[in-house]
């Protein structure tokens, strides 16, 4: 079988998870966070942070152990079957035309925080973006690792000069507890979710590193507590510093706040590394979806003329064509969000519906697939999902959409196989 090239290590692996972490939710989800719930939404992200801790641990564990391109569909798949595989690959694709608008637009709201853009600039901007991660795509894994590396040591850089700016943005605030807080901090969990999805896109790279059952856990485990942290970090200069309050664009409070301590040049340096945190971020996705579809393609799974056509590797070991279908299927999504006006928050809560049932599928599998504390903590990730999902309350209707979409498509097909069977049996 024409598999995957070799070629990731832990710290090529660290760079990329932490940069997919962090990209579109550092600079933003803070903020949107900040705003629905104030200083409560400190709380949130403490209690945010122990709930992704043991959903990670059980990430690392089934990645080390089947470390597959098709990710938590080849991981679902093992454990219930090929149909919930499926589901699984589906509900993960069906993130696209949510996910990938909502990020991009993250990524232009650095744009306007130093640029007066149209809408047709701004879509122009996200169209290009999206090109130059084909190409970078193109370019192999171990590219991609390089150049997210380098991004993940400039956002560190960034939260390091404002620490050492204004170490007062860095305090620990009073915090009064109300029953209304309490319901506002509920409602942004659901939010910031968005925060540490990247971790099932992560699992899709797992069969490209060179050593998966020492590398691939050690990567994971650095790039979750790395991001875990700069995410704290930055709430609390968002929270201390109040830069939240009255924005139009939720993507210029770093750069206001990097222009108030360091100037324009600061607003300058902050909106170029906000952008390629957001870049880096979109990267992997799209790196992790057109590996999905190859590998549902490549082992025949959406039939005979998709593996000849997606299933296919270009000379560096890249599925170049299933990369190129997913990034038409990303630009053919913006214009849909663009046309139907959809707003950033609702995107957001929408994707993270559908990361949530897929992390879900994910440690039910760890439940029947790992061993002795492997089921343990993938018993415990499995009620950690569930509470998160409860927190996205009516917000979970995309997702809630997409399953029935999945059921009816699934009993259908059964149907026409079974007439289709009947006819045959009718033959004399």
């Amino acid at each position: 079988m024409n598999r995957l090239k070799r070629e990731l290590g832990v710290v090529h692996g660290s760079g990329l998870l932490a940069t997919s972490l962090l990209g579109t939710g550092i600079f933003v989800v803070p903020i949107l966070a900040a705003q629905a719930a104030g200083e409560m939404s400190l709380i949130a992200w403490l209690i945010l942070i122990v709930l992704v801790c043991p959903i990670a641990w059980t990430f690392a564990l089934l990645g080390r152990q089947y470390p597959h391109a098709g990710g938590a569909a080849h991981i679902v798949g093992k454990a219930f079957g090929s149909g919930w595989g499926k589901l699984t690959g589906f509900m993960f694709l069906a993130v696209l035309p949510v996910g990938l608008p909502a990020a991009l637009m993250m990524a232009l709201g650095f744009w306007h925080a130093v640029f007066e853009l149209d809408v047709w600039q701004g879509t122009l901007i996200q169209v290009l973006s999206l090109l130059l991660m084909l190409g970078l795509g193109l370019g192999g894994a171990k590219l991609s690792g390089n150049v997210q590396v380098v991004i993940a040591l400039l956002i560190v850089l960034m939260v390091a000069s404002l620490f050492i700016a204004s170490p007062s943005f860095f305090r620990l605030p009073e915090i009064e507890f109300k029953p209304v807080s309490i319901g506002a901090g509920t409602s942004a969990l659901g939010l910031m979710f968005w925060c540490f999805v990247g971790i099932e896109a992560f699992i899709h790279m797992g069969e490209e590193f060179k050593n998966p059952r020492r590398d691939f856990p050690i990567a994971l485990i650095i790039g979750v507590t790395i991001a875990g942290l700069i995410y704290l970090l930055c709430s609390l200069a968002v929270v201390n510093s109040e830069v939240y309050k009255n924005l139009e664009f939720s993507s210029t409070a770093i750069p206001i706040l990097m222009g108030q301590l360091f100037g324009p040049t600061g607003a300058i340096v902050a909106s170029i590394v906000g952008f390629l945190a957001c870049f880096a971020s979109i990267n992997i996705y799209l790196q992790g979806f057109s590996r999905l579809l190859w590998s549902l393609a490549e082992e025949g799974q959406i039939g005979a003329r998709a593996k000849s056509h997606l299933g296919q590797l270009n000379a560096k070991k890249v599925p170049a064509i299933a990369l190129i279908w997913v990034t038409l299927i990303c630009i053919l999504s913006l214009g849909l969000s663009l046309l139907f006006k959809l707003d950033l928050d609702s995107l957001i809560r929408y994707a993270n519906g559908n990361f949530i049932v897929v992390y879900l599928l994910c440690m039910l599998a760890g439940m029947k697939l790992l061993k002795s504390t492997g089921r343990v903590w993938s018993g415990i990730s499995s009620l950690l999902c569930l509470i998160v999902l409860f927190s996205l309350g009516r917000d979970a209707v995309y997702a809630s959409v997409i399953l029935l979409f999945y059921g009816l498509y699934r009993l259908w097909k059964a149907r026409v196989l079974q007439e289709i069977s009947g006819t045959e049996n009718s033959v004399p």
